[in-house]
């Protein structure tokens, strides 16, 4: 099916100036609706929404999920929460709160102004699988106490809330697992593999690859994505998801950290560092759902999506707007990047 053009509404977008809710609100405005966005600045950049500002028909709030907001909407995609190791396991216990308490904040907006709402989770609620590739009827493999947890069990608990409103509130919810996913805006420092390998690259420091560089991940371009995420929410009241959205194209890091190297042409060491505790050793999706439910499938290889984030990042180098090296460095071997704020 080809996507579909709504009539306009009144969409709220939560981690707006994040790096996948920036795409999704120009989207929405080229497709003719009002969109409220709102963020926190955490790790959301205002320059994310720059070509935006002053649109008649875009308007920015600055606002945490954490609290009540009293609007008036049409549709809610719930994107905000830090997304990448370094950001939400700065402050764990506020990256709980922000998938716990802004799901329910969002929940009850949704249930007062009868919105239909999209959550943006994760493929980390499969946690380090057992069952390969990873199909939305695998319960995960999570461990509940460990360092990536607020994050991991955060999500998954927000998908239990969006069901139980649904069921006992018959609200129209769309959850939608989201893989690891890249492009132009991704934050240069944010510990996620392809931003991390780029901007090592261009900057001509070692290519840091944590755990020998086995561990497997699919990559999806950022327009693919933001696709799939508008079919899910046009998509008919009976289909809730969960829906994975990835591409299944599985590679290993070392074989990643090989390709940027060749596209960027440069000569850039490899070195090897200790993996973290519970990265995954894979991660791949069943997209079958997607196919089937969405007429979805990824679209942009790998490397021609990969030459565009070059070209992205190449130009903010130039601009003065490359990583800070302040605070702590960035695990190159947690390739998160599936998420919002």
């Amino acid at each position: 099916m080809q996507a579909q053009r709504l009539v306009s509404q009144r969409v709220l977008v939560t981690g707006a100036a994040g790096f996948l809710g920036s795409h999704l609100c120009e989207r929405l405005i080229d497709a003719g609706h009002d969109v409220l966005a709102v963020d926190n600045f955490f790790t959301g950049r205002r320059c994310n929404l720059a070509p935006l500002l002053g649109h008649p028909r875009f308007e920015l709030i600055r606002h945490d999920v954490t609290f009540p907001l009293y609007v008036e909407v049409d549709q809610i995609y719930n994107m905000a929460c830090p997304a990448s190791p370094v950001h939400y396991q700065f402050d764990p216990v506020q990256t709980t709160k922000t998938s716990v308490h802004g799901a329910i904040n969002m929940l009850g907006l949704a249930k007062r102004t009868r919105a239909r709402i999209l959550q943006a989770s994760t493929s980390e609620v499969y946690g380090d699988p057992t069952v390969h590739p990873q199909r939305e009827d695998y319960w995960g493999n999570v461990n509940p106490i460990g360092p990536r947890s607020c994050y991991d069990e955060g999500k998954r608990c927000a998908e239990t809330l969006f069901f139980d409103y649904h069921r006992q509130h018959k609200m129209e919810i769309k959850v939608l697992r989201i893989f690891n996913t890249y492009g132009p805006r991704m934050h240069p420092n944010d510990g996620r593999v392809v931003s991390n390998f780029v901007v090592q690259a261009l900057c001509g420091e070692p290519i840091t690859i944590f755990g020998d560089g086995a561990q497997t991940r699919s990559f999806c371009y950022v327009d693919d994505l933001i696709e799939a995420m508008i079919r899910l929410m046009a998509s008919p009241p009976d289909v809730t998801g969960p829906v994975n959205v990835g591409n299944p194209h599985e590679i290993s890091i070392n074989e990643l950290a090989e390709t940027i190297l060749r596209l960027t042409g440069s000569r850039s060491p490899i070195v090897y560092r200790e993996r973290p505790e519970n990265d995954p050793l894979q991660r791949k999706p069943d997209t079958s759902l997607a196919r089937r439910l969405l007429d979805w499938q990824p679209t942009v290889p790998l490397e021609t999506g990969l030459m565009r984030t070059i070209e992205y990042f190449e130009q903010r180098l130039l601009e003065g707007g490359g990583p800070s090296r302040s605070g702590g460095q960035p695990s190159a071997a947690e390739p998160k990047s599936d998420g919002a704020v």
